[in-house]
């Protein structure tokens, strides 16, 4: 297949095939609505950890095809390959490099045909705009407003867009006024593949504390399941033991079988159903 093509493009899928094949982890990134200053910042942020490297998707579906002969299942990378993809190679972890791209967002103003990201809110109180034209700017978007110390003060919160709307002209124009910034500029970490395995965004951006306290949930649940069962353990037995204990010693007292251990318990017992005769007959 490389035969058909360009010979600069036989040369682009001939340089990602060597770095798939040389680099431990490879990544997968959507570089769409990305402006070249944001790409020049976040190259200079990562470069000492990673290589961004760009090309056409069909190039990049032949590279890791051709990979693929010597890496496990690489060939998974070919459905990640969305928007405008680009590889990172690196040899760092997975999750630093997600934390890394993660820090490198900044936040923009949205444009007109963009997508609301979630529910944009212009919120009630004061505003530093003075009596004009934008009244009737603010109200053509649903807002209502009043006039107070002379400037303009917004009345009541106001739903500008919900999540998923498409952003009108006069809604980005708005928004952009009251400095709402819902829009994130950055590379989007679709997937990175490590040793055979493709781990998705969702699971890269996960955080470190979140990640502790899933462990520590999942550490609660296997002891419970495990004793629930009675599946012996060194961090079973001894509970497992002690609850062996409190059971056949509830038995016995409730079957009245005797034994040494159980002598105390039978006193007690014995001096409370006394106490409860007594009581019944008055004495």
């Amino acid at each position: 297949m490389i035969a058909h093509v360009a010979e600069y493009k036989k040369q682009d899928v001939k340089d990602m095939s060597k770095q798939l094949r040389e680099s431990k982890v490879i990544g997968v990134v959507n570089m769409e609505n990305l402006p070249a200053s944001a790409l020049a910042r976040i190259r200079s942020q990562i470069r000492k950890e990673a290589t961004i490297f760009m090309s056409k998707r069909r190039l990049m579906t032949l590279a890791i095809k051709d990979a693929a002969k010597d890496k496990k299942d690489l060939e998974n990378l070919i459905p990640q390959l969305v928007g405008m993809p680009a590889f990172i190679f690196t040899n760092s972890d997975p999750f630093k490099i997600a934390r890394l791209f993660k820090k490198s967002r900044s936040p923009a103003p949205i444009k007109a045909g963009q997508t609301a990201p979630k529910d944009l809110i212009i919120p009630k109180g004061p505003t530093p705009f003075a009596p004009g034209p934008i009244i009737s700017e603010l109200s053509a978007v649903g807002i209502k407003t009043g006039v107070e110390g002379g400037k303009v003060t917004v009345r009541e919160d106001s739903l500008i867009a919900s999540q998923g709307d498409i952003i009108s002209q006069k809604q980005a124009d708005v928004l952009a006024k009251f400095g709402i910034e819902p829009m994130e500029i950055g590379i989007q970490l679709v997937a990175v593949y490590d040793d055979g395995l493709i781990y998705g965004s969702s699971v890269l951006e996960i955080s470190p504390e979140t990640y502790l306290s899933m462990i520590g949930q999942a550490s609660r649940d296997s002891m419970a399941l495990a004793l629930e069962i009675k599946y012996l353990t060194k961090d079973t037995a001894e509970v497992l033991v002690a609850k062996a204990f409190r059971d056949s010693k509830a038995l016995a007292l409730a079957k009245g079988i005797f034994a040494d251990l159980l002598t105390k318990d039978f006193l007690v017992l014995a001096d409370a159903q006394a106490n409860a005769l007594q009581g019944k007959l008055n004495i």
